[in-house]
């Protein structure tokens, strides 16, 4: 798994690539984790994930708990097709924040 985390207006955008398995999860919770400590507002750009597992989504889960606890804002932007159906096979589509993009995210127009 790779990951990048870019600040755009009052948002810190992360950015997860590859597979969010149980051998990745726990660099994916530490880089969530940290996002939400440095930001009110965090946007996980989702459409490089081309598989995710119950550890990835335990991560997902547990930075929207944390953000929650905060007062701050999570939300999944542009999922990818596989993280999609977990998270529908899961019914966290009806938890979790989703945008269709970052754009959306951040409260732009396509």
């Amino acid at each position: 798994m790779e990951h990048e985390v870019h600040a755009d207006a009052d948002a810190l955008v992360v950015a997860l690539r590859g597979e969010v398995d149980l051998e990745h999860s726990p660099r994916a919770r530490a880089v969530l984790l940290k996002a939400v400590e440095d930001a009110a507002s965090v946007l996980v750009d989702l459409s490089g994930v081309t598989y995710i597992d119950s550890s990835g989504v335990a991560s997902l889960v547990e930075a929207f708990q944390s953000a929650r606890g905060r007062g701050s804002q999570f939300a999944l932007v542009a999922m990818s097709a596989p993280v999609q159906r977990v998270l529908e096979l899961a019914r966290l589509d009806r938890v979790f924040t989703i945008h269709a993009s970052v754009a959306r995210g951040l409260g732009r127009e396509d």
